[in-house]
């Protein structure tokens, strides 16, 4: 399988949130699943239903987060020789050049867009047109509504 690619950050988020799956959420759902036993008839036993969902929830959550730590390709962009180049983990300001607004962006791997946040995924139109670009540059993005310019007004590398 290929390795995808993530940020530290992206990773260490992932960590933490396996880390709370085994030690708090799993003995909690085991826990209520003992509980529910032990008031009878599984068959009709609404709480146990309910809790042996969420373990199945919980446990393929785990397995998920296991897989993508496995297939991740952790970079770091401060370590990165960039020459000035947007690349993966960079944090571009740009002006849209039809609008005069302003964006920053970081480009993140899938798992970790959430463009509320300014990340977007380095396989998006404007990650994939700004890729390899420097400052004072014009990124050209195909968008749903037509193409779209963007200058590049800084990089950094977090």
């Amino acid at each position: 399988m290929d390795k995808t690619p993530m940020t530290a950050k992206g990773a260490e988020k992932l960590r933490l949130e396996l880390t709370e799956l085994k030690s708090v959420a799993r003995p909690r759902v085991i826990q209520a699943i003992a509980d529910a036993r032990e008031h009878g008839d599984l068959k009709e036993n609404a709480e146990y239903h309910a809790a042996r969902e969420q373990q199945s929830f919980i446990e393929g959550r785990i397995q998920e987060i296991e897989g993508k730590l496995s297939n991740a390709q952790i970079i770091d962009p401060t370590k990165l020789n960039t020459q000035g180049k947007v690349v993966f983990g960079a944090t571009v300001d740009l002006i849209d050049l039809e609008s005069d607004k302003e964006v920053t962006y970081q480009i993140v791997g899938e798992d970790e867009a959430e463009i509320r946040d300014g990340k977007i995924s380095v396989s998006s139109p404007i990650a994939r047109a700004l890729i390899g670009k420097e400052v004072d540059d014009v990124a050209e993005v195909q968008a749903p509504g037509g193409i779209r310019e963007y200058e590049i007004t800084a990089i950094r590398y977090e």
